[in-house]
């Protein structure tokens, strides 16, 4: 029985070793990132550093003097994400609710089409879509971002498996005889016990949204409306070619946010 249980300790220590090793393996790459946007030029072409510089305000300096708006993108695309994280998490928990709760001629239909939607990729239908938001009139617009999202598939899904998993029916019954309505029971009943789910939601909807860029990089046109992920992309210009601090800082600004959600939610 003791030999059993030093096992035991023995391959708990070496999990522990090996989640370490993969946690190092993760980290160190940002924060190789966030250092070299810290340092000039110079100092990145002469090796690695894990110890931050002094050249931080230098290099925005630099990127601000070439054109590229850093303030604007980043506010492009916070606006763009929280926008796009609310659209997502409300309708596609709505639309699970009455995949779950109701019963409907066609909802087992209706359910495995959403199954196949989540399997197709976006880049396979994004000609039609742009036409389609062209006919509407909302190209350059942040809205064919935002509204398709009312529809997001994979959302609907992770909403539908996750009510399955802890909704009581007796919950809702009782409410309706209390004479709660069916919006009202949504979002008094249902919302509060879906904030963990919904929480999961929110975080892969606001990366999905923070780093869009095949969609946006279509639709969006004038640079006055670019996102961070789409500014980024134009440091690979020759202005840039031989900035590596600014084009490091560049990178982090649009990698930061979202470790910074990941430790919110």
């Amino acid at each position: 029985m003791t030999s059993y249980k030093f096992g035991s300790y023995v391959l708990r220590f070496l999990s522990y070793v090996l989640l370490l090793f993969l946690l190092i393996l993760i980290l160190v790459p940002i924060w190789i990132l966030i250092v070299n946007s810290t340092r000039s030029t110079t100092e990145i072409q002469q090796g690695i550093s894990l110890i931050p510089s002094v050249h931080l305000v230098e290099n925005y300096r630099l990127l601000l003097s070439k054109g590229l708006n850093l303030q604007r993108g980043f506010a492009n695309s916070i606006f763009l994400a929280v926008a796009s994280t609310a659209m997502t998490v409300y309708f596609s928990l709505l639309t699970a609710y009455g995949l779950v709760v109701y019963d409907f001629p066609g909802r087992k239909l209706f359910s495995n089409f959403i199954i196949v939607l989540v399997m197709i990729p976006m880049q396979l239908s994004i000609v039609g879509f742009y036409r389609f938001m062209s006919m509407l009139g909302l190209t350059d617009n942040y809205a064919a971002l935002i509204l398709p999202l009312m529809a997001n598939a994979g959302a609907v899904f992770f909403g539908k498996q996750y009510l399955e998993s802890m909704l009581v029916q007796d919950l809702i019954d009782a409410a309706r005889i209390d004479g709660a309505s069916e919006l009202g029971i949504f979002h008094m009943i249902i919302m509060p016990l879906a904030v963990p789910g919904a929480a999961t939601m929110g975080i892969f909807a606001f990366v999905a949204s923070w780093n869009n860029f095949f969609n946006a990089f279509i639709m969006i046109t004038s640079i006055e409306k670019y996102t961070l992920p789409m500014l980024v992309q134009t440091l690979r210009g020759d202005v840039y070619r031989t900035e590596y601090g600014a084009i490091y800082l560049g990178l982090a600004a649009t990698v930061v946010p979202i470790i910074i959600i990941y430790a919110i939610f």
